[in-house]
C-alpha cells in the first residue's frame, strides 16, 4: 500500500493528527484573542501598542484555520493553511517575546506612550485624547504566577505553534 492508501492515523480523540493540527491552529488563537479581549473590556487593562501588535497575527491565524476547515484535513490546501495558522501563531509569540522582553527591560522599547482616539470634531478628538488611558508597553498591568500577558502570549503561542507544527510534519505520526 502506498502512503496515500494507507488509513490516517488516530488520536486519543478518534482525529487525525492533521485534524487535530487544524482544529489547535483554530482554537489556539481564538482562545488567546478571546483573553486578551476579555481582559480590555471586561477586566478594564488597557492595551499597549505592542499588545495591539500580538493581536493581528491571532486574527490572521482564526481567518488561516478557518480556511482550512473548508477542505478535508488531509488535503494539501488544508495543510498549508493550518501551517500558515500555525507561523502566524509564531509571530504572535515573538512579539510576545519582545514585548515581555520590553517589559523586564531587556530590551529598550519605545518612547512614546498609546492613546486611541478617532473621529469627530477637533473638541471631541482633543476630549478623547485627555481623557484616554496612558498605557506604557514597557509596565506590566497584569501577571499571573509571576508572568505577563506578553509573557504568557509568547509561552502558549510559540508552544501552540510547536505542537501543530509537529503535528504536520510526516514525524508527527
Amino acid at each position: 500500500m502506498t502512503e496515500a492508501a494507507l488509513p490516517a492515523p488516530s488520536t486519543t480523540l478518534g482525529l487525525s493528527r492533521l485534524a487535530l493540527a487544524r482544529l489547535a491552529a483554530l482554537l489556539l488563537p481564538v482562545g488567546l484573542l478571546s483573553g486578551a479581549l476579555a481582559s480590555q473590556y471586561l477586566g478594564g487593562l488597557h492595551p499597549c501598542e505592542m499588545c495591539y501588535w500580538q493581536r493581528w497575527p491571532h486574527g490572521a491565524a482564526i481567518v488561516l484555520a478557518a480556511l482550512a476547515f473548508t477542505t478535508s484535513a488531509e488535503s494539501p490546501r488544508s495543510r498549508s493553511l493550518t501551517a500558515l495558522a500555525a507561523l502566524a501563531i509564531a509571530i504572535s509569540g515573538a512579539i510576545g517575546v519582545y514585548h515581555a522582553g520590553v517589559e523586564l527591560g531587556i530590551f529598550e522599547g519605545f518612547t512614546t506612550c498609546t492613546a486611541m482616539a478617532s473621529g469627530g470634531s477637533n473638541a471631541d478628538l482633543l476630549r478623547q485624547i485627555t481623557h484616554a488611558p496612558l498605557v506604557r508597553c514597557d509596565q506590566v498591568q497584569f501577571q499571573f504566577l509571576g508572568i505577563s500577558m506578553a509573557g504568557w502570549n509568547a509561552i502558549l503561542s510559540l508552544s501552540g505553534a510547536a505542537v501543530i507544527a509537529f503535528l504536520l510534519s510526516r514525524g508527527g505520526k
